[in-house]
């Protein structure tokens, strides 16, 4: 019990700002959960073939991978709180959009509204958090936001599958229909508003702006020497340490970059042949109504929560490249079962713990991929990674749909869970053979200049 209380205390220590920002993941988390869950399930009451939904996906995907650039530099330019803002107020939009508008194209459109507002929340939230943070305090932190994100899908799937089940009753709707999602949209709107509004909460980070504790010293990155930046950048009027634009890496800086980038982009594409459809495929495998479906979802939640707080435990005794590799590669085999298994218990048992492994390092993996870049390169590192996450899918989404379309549901989804395991291993593999010596002693963690690597997944 003693272990379990100091192991408790290491999440704790963090800065104001991010422990604001854990009640602001709460809240979109939630939104974004029931989303994921429940979104191509109202494609299809709407009357849309697997095929459509793939393109729509791909709409998503696109979006997302045009708009992480921008949004990095903007939040190099403006600060990290009003781009955060406008990420949410998209989501928040796009929301609303979405029980209005029932055409394809609109819908497209909404969607692509949608991933842009997400994808601009998730690439600023990863330097955001790594600002705000000291490095004792990161991999714990990381986790903490995962940890809450994934929360959030367990209650989300069991209360969205409720309220979805409860309004078809009371209203004599369809339990299939369009109407209960369109009342999730209205609930997960509403919440993301919420959201939204505690980032005004946030203090002003635009460079040049008057801070109101200004004056005190300028805190130093502990490790690298340098200015720390705005977001801990306390008693500075500017971003300290922070040059705007993107960066010009050196030949190591490039190899570096590449190095992070490979092993995460062959992964997004394993990833968006399946992952956005695994809701579709066990929905007609099994024919589960929906509140039996988002239980299925908040079952595999519960396990990717407790892995994802375990993992800065594991980081700290195996090594950060180690950890991650360990989880990943052991999730691998449980994508066989997932796929292939023709059992329920047997699927919804592989979903949890290959969702839980797989996913369990990427706090850690994100935390060590902002200590190995210099602090103006953070932005433009999760752009990258988030731009080569999204273009996977675009190019998955569409060839999901061609094999539904030309070899339909089993023969199509039997060579994308194949594809899969294969992309997985090699991503996997990859990361290892070039980074398993990058947290030896001297090895240069965390410096000023570019360092080591990141691991290949993310929302896997």
């Amino acid at each position: 019990m003693e272990r379990v209380r100091r192991y408790l205390g290491t999440f704790t220590g963090f800065e104001p700002e991010a422990r604001l920002f854990l009640v602001t993941a709460l809240l979109a988390g939630g939104a974004i959960s029931i989303y994921w869950i429940d979104f191509n399930l109202y494609l299809a009451a709407l009357g849309m073939s697997p095929a459509t939904i793939g393109l729509v996906a791909t709409v998503g995907s696109l979006s997302s991978a045009l708009i992480a650039f921008p949004a990095s530099w903007l939040s190099d330019r403006i600060g990290r709180r009003l781009v955060l803002i406008t990420g949410l107020a998209f989501m928040t939009l796009a929301f609303g959009g979405f029980v209005l508008v029932s055409s394809p194209l609109g819908i497209a459109a909404l969607v692509a509204i949608f991933a842009g507002g997400q994808q601009i929340f998730f690439v600023v939230q990863t330097p955001f958090l790594a600002e705000r943070s000291r490095r004792e305090h990161r991999s714990e932190l990381f986790a903490l936001v995962f940890a809450i994100e994934n929360v959030t899908n367990v209650v989300a799937a069991i209360v969205g599958g409720l309220i979805a089940q409860a309004i078809a009753s009371a209203g004599g709707f369809a339990p299939g229909g369009p109407e209960p999602f369109r009342a999730l949209l209205l609930l997960m709107m509403a919440v993301m508003a919420v959201a939204l509004i505690s980032l005004f909460r946030l203090r002003d980070d635009r460079p040049g702006a008057i801070r109101p504790d200004a004056g005190r010293p300028v805190p130093r990155d502990r490790v690298t020497g340098t200015a720390a930046s705005a977001a801990v950048g306390r008693g500075t009027t500017v971003l300290a340490g922070h040059r705007p634009g993107l960066p010009r890496p050196a030949d190591r800086d490039r190899r570096t970059f590449i190095r992070l980038l490979v092993p995460g982009f062959l992964i997004s594409l394993g990833a968006g042949q399946v992952i956005p459809f695994l809701n579709l495929f066990i929905e007609r495998k099994f024919g589960l109504d929906i509140a039996s479906l988002n239980a299925v979802f908040a079952v595999t939640s519960l396990g990717t929560v407790l892995a994802i707080l375990l993992q800065p435990a594991l980081a700290r005794r195996l090594g950060k490249v180690a950890s991650v590799v360990l989880v990943q590669g052991a999730s691998i085999p449980f994508l066989l079962v997932l796929g292939f298994s023709p059992i329920l218990w047997t699927v919804i048992a592989a979903m949890a713990v290959r969702n839980s492994l797989m996913n369990a390092g990427n706090p850690v993996a994100n935390a060590f991929a902002m200590e190995q870049v210099r602090p103006e390169q953070r932005a433009t590192l999760s752009a990258a990674q988030n731009v080569l996450w999204s273009l996977g899918w675009v190019i998955a989404g569409p060839w999901y749909s061609v094999l539904q379309a030309t070899l339909g549901f089993e023969t199509g989804y039997a060579l994308n869970f194949a594809t899969i395991i294969v992309l997985y291993t090699l991503g996997t593999a990859l990361f290892w053979v070039w980074f398993r010596d990058a947290e030896r002693p001297g090895a240069g963690t965390e410096r000023s200049g570019a360092g080591t690597e990141r691991s290949a997944a993310g929302g896997a």
